[in-house]
């Protein structure tokens, strides 16, 4: 197996044991630049929000390729180089420990620790939720991220190696930090708004396929987790995240989505996706499992698809040579 494929694995193992770097996170370092550079960026505009998107995302890009460049005659190095931008732009093990930690908290009666700890999963306020607004919320948060934070930066760097996984992880950042409806992003923002969309539009679906073969993890029916995703996954207001909150709906047999969901500066009205009964703490739990599945699955077909590419541009090349 190749470096690339290796280091993937490796980067992978590492998210699923030990989580985020505590400290000195590179992605909380390129949201401290991006903040910076907004400053002195900020328009009212489009334009403006999208050249300062672009330069951020490639220039991170370049900075990935030039390292992989840098190590590409070691091969050792090189994995290890794939490993650790692996390890720092995957996700799911916080994803994961925090959802388990709002599970805790509703188990033990603490639905103000369970309001607490939501924001660390969304973007909905709290204040006011229910313990069953609350759960469906960290549901839905563990579909969408599940696709967002583990197979959408593993397909980009399966499919493009180190500047894919880097670019994606850009993208998503400063979508997360500017690609909102609020009065001063709704300009500024949209370019990275849009390309976020674009850059999850073939994971997200990749990731309600996982879901839906790996229903049975958590005992559900992959045949009735299909006929959901397909008939509830294009109602949801966006293009990528009712894809996978649907399959995971349908896998778990619970009912996400309904009524509206109270952001800073705006309010979303959702669709019901699904057909069972609303979710609770234990099916947080289950739906904790099925993100994990879908993580470990992803990781192996990334892994394996970089593999069988890479030896196929080094066939071409020498060709040419």
């Amino acid at each position: 197996m190749k470096a690339w494929g290796i280091g993937i694995l490796a980067g992978c193992a590492a998210d699923m044991m030990v989580g985020d770097p505590r400290r000195g996170h590179p992605v909380a370092g390129f949201g401290r630049l991006a903040a910076d550079v907004e400053r002195r960026t900020w328009r009212d505009s489009r334009l403006a929000g999208s050249v300062h998107t672009g330069t951020l995302v490639a220039a991170t890009a370049l900075l990935a390729v030039a390292a992989d460049r840098a190590a590409k005659r070691r091969p050792c190095a090189r994995a290890a180089m794939a490993a650790a931008l692996t390890w720092t732009v995957v996700g799911g093990h916080s994803l994961r420990r925090e959802a388990a930690g709002i599970a805790a908290a509703i188990e033990h009666g603490d639905l103000d620790e369970a309001r607490r700890r939501l924001p660390a999963l969304c973007g909905r306020d709290p204040a006011h939720l229910s313990e069953t607004e609350v759960v469906r919320a960290a549901v839905e948060s563990v579909a969408e991220n599940t696709s967002d934070a583990v197979v959408a930066p593993l397909w980009w760097g399966a499919m493009a190696g180190p500047a894919g996984l880097a670019a994606y992880r850009a993208v998503n950042t400063l979508d997360a930090m500017i690609g909102h409806k609020s009065p001063r992003y709704r300009r500024f923002g949209w370019a990275a708004a849009r390309l976020d969309d674009a850059a999850n539009w073939i994971p997200a679906r990749c990731a309600a396929a996982l879901a839906v073969v790996l229903a049975p993890v958590v005992g559900g029916s992959p045949g009735s987790a299909a006929r959901i995703w397909h008939r509830d996954g294009g109602a949801h207001p966006s293009p990528n995240a009712g894809q996978v909150e649907a399959a995971f709906a349908g896998a778990l047999d619970r009912t996400l989505g309904g009524g509206e969901n109270r952001y800073p500066g705006h309010t979303d009205t959702r669709p019901a996706m699904g057909g069972g009964p609303a979710p609770n703490a234990a099916d947080l739990r289950r739906a904790v499992r099925l993100s994990a599945a879908v993580s470990a699955a992803a990781a192996v077909c990334a892994a394996a698809t970089a593999s069988r590419r890479r030896p196929q541009r080094g066939k071409r090349a020498g060709r040419l040579r």
